[in-house]
């Protein structure tokens, strides 16, 4: 069964690195999202993507701003 579409805020990374430090620091401070396949309706440096419900943008920007983790760009999408 396929999910529903939804709007998420899909953050990009110039790293893998970035991407899979931003997974584990999201784990450790419960902020929602999950790494996926950069849609192909955008690109990025590496092959990955955090998606996240748009409601989590803010906490995932203080987020990165913690870890220190420069994120490529913050897309709006709905997938």
């Amino acid at each position: 069964m396929l999910r529903k579409k939804s709007p998420r805020v899909v953050v990009t990374f110039h790293t893998t690195t970035a991407a899979m430090k931003t997974e584990q620091a999201a784990r450790e401070h419960d902020v929602s999202g999950r790494l996926i396949p950069v849609p192909r309706e955008i690109t990025a440096g590496c092959g990955l993507a955090w998606s996240a419900p748009t409601e989590a943008e803010e906490a995932l920007r203080a987020l990165l701003s913690d870890i220190g983790v420069t994120a490529q760009n913050f897309h709006h999408l709905t997938i």
